[in-house]
């Protein structure tokens, strides 16, 4: 388990890379305050996941606007899915299982 710092460090609604045992994961913060982890590279063109759009359970890529399913890493695209992380908060503090 890696402890990631206060969950302050995520405003609501966005998300923040951290690197986690050489492997750059995106770790975001819902509205409602839930948390999801996963891979901070898109497979299509590596944009940077953790400065999507976040929403609904679902991050667009900022580069060419593909989705991803928070939960389950699947694609909109077919032959695409993100590696994802379990994730909680505790304490206040980010807690990220990798």
């Amino acid at each position: 388990m890696h402890n990631l710092g206060s969950i302050d460090a995520i405003p609501l609604g966005q998300g923040r890379c951290f690197v986690v045992a050489g492997q750059e994961v995106a770790v975001f913060r819902q509205r409602d305050g839930q948390l999801f982890a996963v891979q901070n590279r898109c497979p299509h063109k590596q944009g940077p996941l953790a400065e999507g759009i976040l929403g609904a359970g679902r991050v667009i890529c900022p580069l060419h606007a593909h989705k991803f399913d928070l939960v389950s890493g699947a694609s909109s695209e077919p032959a695409e899915c993100v590696r994802v992380y379990p994730v909680q908060e505790r304490g206040g503090e980010i807690l990220l299982q990798a």
